[in-house]
């Protein structure tokens, strides 16, 4: 079977204040934590080793995941005493990998929510005895992404790490987080200091001549490091727009995890996501949206594309768009939060003291 490495130890700052408490890779989306997900695709795919490579609020994973037993896995923490890059933390997972030096390993970013049929990457990538194989996915946009042209055999011809004027824009095909390295290639990446495998490890084996296999796949994919893009992978999630074995439920509508509390009055839609021990009053309508535990919603309030964390309070005919709300924060009555805004943990507004309109 294949082994998997996966890099879960970012502090998450985009997401902030989401993973103030909480890593990025434990927020809830559709109903448990993003990890789960990728987990349950490893699973699917074949793999039975995953090594999670931990560093920012690394206490959190194993008392959640345990050893994997649970999941059909086995899992092996690795925790980074200070990030080394991406480069440093495939390298300090690698003792944990039992593979032996031909063969295939997983790599995945841990932000990634992806329809990638992974078993066949892994495929291709035997087929082209490759060094790195990399799954490219195509955007509208790649400025913000790592570029990736490649030959039309797949063969990559350069790397543009995120491009800073119009003439790097060279190719549409961007990097999609996800690799099969083969392990040699890992045991030969420097220790003991920081290294980005986007600038220096593949860079540097294409100079050496080493030969890298990109495979385009236009399935769903999406960046989870936003708030509005996490919230989208939730509800998509959700609605099973891509599908996932950890999710806990059928796909509809929205998703009511047990405990939860909605009045008869209340409405739900677009992959709204209700938690646990949170409660929506009457006549509040909350669509697309992501509840954590303990989060309450006042009567009348509307909450539509955005996350509200735990135990957070949202007063009566607030209107939250496209905001996050942190844990334990408390927006009072007849507030209006619109798109972009983050209001921090614990954080109190009183009554009608944020508006983004003027009153009637």
């Amino acid at each position: 079977m294949t082994e998997a490495v996966l890099l879960v130890g970012g502090k998450g700052t985009r997401l902030r204040p989401l993973t103030v408490n909480t890593p990025k890779p434990m927020v809830p989306a559709a109903g448990v934590p993003f990890l789960a997900h990728q987990l349950a695709r490893l699973k699917s795919a074949g793999v039975d080793h995953v090594v999670l490579a931990t560093s920012y609020l690394a206490e959190v994973f194993e008392p959640y995941f345990g050893d994997g037993s649970a999941l059909g896995l086995r899992l092996t923490y690795v925790t980074e005493a200070e990030p080394l890059g991406t480069g440093g933390a495939i390298r300090s997972a690698a003792d944990a990998l039992t593979s032996a030096p031909a063969e295939p390993v997983l790599v995945l970013n841990g932000d990634i929510l992806t329809g990638l049929d992974i078993a066949h990457l892994v495929e291709r990538h035997e087929a082209a005895q490759a060094a790195v194989t990399l799954h490219l996915t195509r955007v509208e946009d790649p400025r913000a992404f790592g570029l990736v042209p490649t030959d039309e055999t797949g063969r990559v011809l350069a790397f543009t790490e995120k491009p800073t004027s119009p003439a790097e824009i060279v190719t549409d095909q961007i990097n999609a987080g996800c690799y099969v390295f083969r392990r040699e290639v890992i045991d030969a990446i420097p220790t003991g200091r920081p290294v980005s495998v986007e600038r220096e490890t593949f860079p540097g084996l294409l100079a050496d001549g080493a030969h890298l296999q990109g495979v385009v796949d236009r399935t769903y994919w999406l960046d989870l490091g936003r708030p509005d893009a996490f919230v989208q992978a939730s509800a998509d999630l959700v609605r099973g727009v891509v599908a996932s074995a950890a999710m806990p439920g059928e796909p509809g509508p929205y998703l009511v995890l047990p405990g939860a509390k909605v009045a008869a009055g209340a409405k739900l839609g677009g992959g709204t996501v209700v938690g646990a021990g949170a409660e929506v009053a009457e006549g509040a309508v909350v669509e697309g949206s992501v509840l954590l535990d303990g989060a309450r919603v006042a009567d009348g309030a509307w909450i539509g594309d955005s996350l509200v964390g735990a135990g957070a309070r949202i007063g009566a005919r607030t209107v939250v768009d496209g905001a996050v709300v942190g844990d334990g924060a408390l927006v009072g009555a007849d507030n209006e939060l619109r798109k972009g805004v983050r209001v921090w943990c614990d954080t109190r507004l009183p009554d009608a003291s944020v508006r983004f309109s003027a009153d009637c």
